[in-house]
C-alpha cells in the first residue's frame, strides 16, 4: 500500500490525505486508485510517500513494515512527465532498493463512465479448480506506454462465465476526456501468490462501448496472443460482453450546496458527572476567566465555519446525561435554552449563552448515553428525505468526556442514520481512554450493528480535542469537518439525487 502526506497549513507537520488499494504479494505493484490533492501555484506544497507492507487488516500503519518513501513537492511531480526517485527509509538514506513512479494529471472534467460487463467461455488457468478471473483496463499515454486505470475487485471464485459487479472510473481517468484513445482490457486468473496468469486481451476505445448503451450488444474475442502464435486452430480464450456503458456526471460538494442544499447543524453537549463540578478549576466544563473551556472552543471552531451554509442561521442544541429541573429526572436529550418546543439558538453565539446560562441550573449525573440525541436528529433527517431531493443535510456535533454507555444502542442508531442525509462529529474532550468513539468512527472496518447489519457509509468522524490543544482554533475545524463534503456527495450519489439547481455541465 501506499500512503499520501501532506503538510498541514497549520501545524506544519506531515497529515495522511488519502492511501492507494492494497495489493497482494508483489514486489512490482501498479497502484490504480488516484490520490487527489488541490493544486496551489502560490504555495510550496510538500508531499510525503510511504510504502508499506501491510499483513493485517487493520488501519493503523504503527505494526506495518515500511519498505521506504520519498518526500518532494507537488510542483516537481506536475512539472515532470514522469518522476521516478529511489525509495528512502529515512530522509537522504536509501532503503537499498526499490523505486517509486509518480504521475500527475489536472482533473478537468466530471464526468464518470459507468460500465456492467459479462463473460463467457474463459479459459480454465487452475489445475484444480476454475478460474478466478478479474479485469483491468489500461489507456494509451500520448507517449505510447499503457497506463493502469482500473482494477476489478476478485469476487467472482472458479467461475469461467463471470458477470462483475457495475463499477465506476472518471472520464478523464479513463481516457484522458479522448473517446477515440487506445483503452487495452486484459482478462486473468487470480493467483494468492501474486503471479496472475493473463487470459487474454483486446483493445477498444470508449466510442466503441457506448455502443452497449444504445441497446447495441457490444461484444470482444478475449486473445491470448502465445496461444494465437502455437495453435492454427486457436480462436479465442473467451468472450467478453460489455452489457452497458453510461457516461454520467459527478456532482461536487458545491454544486449540491451551490444548488440550494441547506446543512442543517446540531449540537449535543455532555453534561455527566465525570466532567466534574463546574464551579471546579479541574472541571471540564469550568469557564476560565478568559470565557473557554473545551466544551465552547468546540462549538466556535466547527459551528463557525457551519453556519456559513445555513441561511437562518437558527440551530438546535441539546445537553445529554443531567438532572434537569423541575423535575430533576435524568434527561439524554434537553434543549439547552429549556424549551423543548422550540430549541433553536440565533447562530453559535446563541448557543454559547445558552450553554453558560444553563451550567448553574442543571445537575450533572448519568449515564453516557448517544443514541437519544441520534434519533432525534435523525427523525429530522428521514423527514427530509422523503422530500426525494438534495435539499437538507444534517450535521450533529456531539461533544463528550469519555466511555459511552449505551455502545449497542449507539451503533445501531448508527447504521440506522448511514440511510439518510446525516454526518455525525464527536469530539472528545478531556484525557479519558477514547476507544469506543474510535471503534464509532469506523477506520479500522466496517461498524455493523449488534445484529451485524453493516453500515451502508461512513458518516462518523471522531477527533480527540487533546490533540489540537496547542493549535489554532481552524486547525480543529479542519480535520473534524474534512470528511462532511464527502459523505454529503456519497449520500446524494447513493440516492441518486441531483442537486436542486444542477450547474452548468462544461466539457472539456
Amino acid at each position: 500500500i501506499c500512503i499520501l502526506l501532506v503538510v498541514s497549513s497549520f501545524a506544519s507537520v506531515f497529515v495522511q490525505v488519502d492511501r492507494t488499494e492494497r495489493i497482494k504479494n508483489c514486489q512490482n505493484p501498479e497502484f490504480c486508485k488516484k490520490l487527489v490533492v488541490d493544486y496551489y501555484f502560490e504555495k510550496v506544497q510538500k508531499l510525503k510517500f510511504g510504502v508499506y507492507d501491510i499483513d493485517n487488516k487493520s488501519f493503523d500503519l504503527n505494526d506495518d513494515d515500511y519498505l521506504g518513501g520519498i518526500e518532494c513537492t507537488l510542483g516537481q511531480v506536475v512539472s515532470s512527465s514522469v518522476f521516478t526517485r529511489p525509495l528512502e527509509l529515512k530522509q537522504g538514506k536509501p532503503a537499498g532498493k526499490g523505486t517509486i513512479t509518480i504521475s500527475a494529471e489536472e482533473i478537468k472534467d466530471t464526468r464518470v463512465v459507468y460500465l456492467e460487463i459479462e463473460a463467457r467461455n474463459l479459459d480454465k488457468k487452475d489445475l484444480l479448480g476454475k478460474s478466478d478471473p478479474f479485469l483491468e483496463f489500461y489507456r494509451q499515454s500520448d507517449a505510447g506506454m499503457w497506463q493502469l486505470v482500473y482494477r476489478s475487485e476478485v469476487v467472482i471464485k472458479n467461475n469461467l462465465n463471470p458477470c462483475w459487479r457495475k463499477f465506476s472510473v472518471p472520464l478523464q481517468t479513463f481516457c484522458g476526456g479522448d473517446f477515440n484513445k487506445s483503452i487495452k482490457v486484459q482478462c486473468a486468473d487470480h493467483d494468492s501468490d501474486g503471479s496472475h496468469d493473463l487470459i487474454g486481451t483486446f483493445e477498444t476505445n470508449l466510442t466503441q462501448l457506448q455502443k452497449a448503451g444504445d441497446g447495441s450488444e457490444v461484444e470482444f474475442e478475449c486473445i491470448h496472443p502465445e496461444k494465437k502464435q502455437r495453435k492454427k486452430s486457436y480462436k479465442n480464450s473467451g468472450i467478453i460482453r460489455i452489457k452497458s456503458c453510461k457516461i454520467e456526471t459527478e456532482y461536487s460538494f458545491l454544486d449540491y450546496v451551490m444548488g440550494g442544499c441547506q446543512i442543517n447543524f446540531t449540537v449535543g453537549v455532555d453534561f455527566t458527572g465525570s466532567n466534574g463540578d463546574p464551579r471546579s478549576p479541574h472541571s471540564l466544563h469550568y469557564i476560565s476567566p478568559d470565557g473557554i473551556n473545551e466544551y465552547l472552543t468546540a462549538i466556535w471552531s466547527v459551528g463557525s465555519v457551519v453556519q456559513d451554509y445555513d441561511t437562518d442561521k437558527l440551530f438546535p442544541a441539546f445537553g445529554f446525561g443531567a438532572q434537569v429541573p423541575p423535575s430533576w429526572q435524568v434527561s439524554h436529550e434537553f434543549a439547552l435554552n429549556f424549551n423543548p418546543s422550540n430549541p433553536y439558538c440565533q447562530g453559535i453565539q446563541g448557543i454559547v449563552d445558552a450553554y453558560r446560562q444553563i451550567l448553574p441550573q442543571i445537575r450533572l449525573y448519568g449515564p453516557t448515553n448517544f443514541s437519544p440525541i441520534i434519533n432525534h436528529v435523525a427523525r429530522f433527517a428521514a423527514h427530509s428525505a422523503q422530500q426525494g431531493s438534495a435539499s437538507q443535510y444534517f450535521i450533529l456535533l456531539i461533544i463528550t468526556d469519555g466511555e459511552i454507555t449505551d455502545l449497542d444502542q449507539t451503533r445501531q442508531a448508527i447504521v440506522n442514520a448511514c440511510k439518510l442525509p446525516m454526518s455525525i462529529i464527536i469530539v472528545g474532550v478531556g484525557g479519558a481512554d477514547f476507544k469506543a468513539m474510535e471503534f464509532l468512527d469506523g477506520d479500522s472496518g466496517v461498524l455493523k450493528s449488534l445484529t451485524g447489519e453493516p453500515a451502508a457509509r461512513d458518516i462518523v468522524q471522531f477527533v480527540p480535542f487533546r490533540q489540537f490543544k496547542n493549535a489554532p482554533r481552524e486547525a480543529l475545524s479542519q480535520t473534524v469537518l474534512a470528511e462532511v463534503p464527502k459523505q454529503l456527495v456519497s449520500y446524494y450519489k447513493w440516492q441518486g439525487w441531483p442537486p436542486v439547481k444542477r450547474p452548468e455541465i462544461k466539457t472539456v
